[in-house]
């Protein structure tokens, strides 16, 4: 279910990001092109998903914005390092919109502030570059059982747990054991 309001203001934004900045900016201004052109307003559950790119400030504000959590499942991280941002409705058939934030030409020792200022009153096609993208969204989130790790004791999710000598390990757990980094 879509929430009715679509009225979320720079200053919820900012309060809960708890300071202004050029990233809180970035993915302010990404939500809102993404909520203009896909038609959102706020989502209530997995009905819309972001793709993020980042773990940068900007995501803070598509959280507000957009409704999309870690905690719902419909906000997904790929650790990229770019300022890309898709968006995939699941309430309805259609592309689902890329977003690339693209770097501005801003003079030279504008304070934060000023910065700040510039890239609100940017038009949105110098900031941000937006296609569609034919591929379906991600599957919604799996809610898994439970399992005790052998060595630490704590719950972890079934499917995050390894094998290894005979007993379940958690993943932290495993690599103490394995020195595996991966996975």
């Amino acid at each position: 279910m879509i929430s009715q309001s679509n009225d979320v203001s720079w200053g919820a934004v900012a309060s809960f990001h708890g300071h202004v900045c050029p990233g809180l900016v970035t993915g302010y201004r990404v939500a809102v092109a993404a909520r203009d052109r896909l038609g959102l307003t706020r989502s209530e559950d997995e009905e819309l998903v972001a793709i993020v790119e980042n773990n940068s400030c900007a995501v803070d504000a598509i959280q507000v914005v957009l409704g999309c959590t870690f905690g719902k499942g419909n906000l997904l991280f790929k650790d990229h390092g770019k300022h890309v941002y898709t968006f995939h409705r699941r309430d309805r058939n259609g592309p689902a919109i890329r977003i690339r934030v693209r770097r501005l030409d801003l003079p030279e020792g504008l304070s934060r502030e000023e910065r700040v200022r510039a890239m609100l009153d940017a038009p949105e096609d110098q900031m941000l570059s937006i296609t569609e993208v034919d591929a379906p969204p991600p599957a919604p989130a799996r809610i898994e059982p439970s399992r005790t790790c052998a060595r630490c004791g704590e719950e972890a999710m079934e499917s995050r747990l390894r094998l290894h000598q005979g007993e379940l390990l958690c993943l932290p757990c495993w690599r103490a054991e394995t020195g595996e980094t991966s996975r």
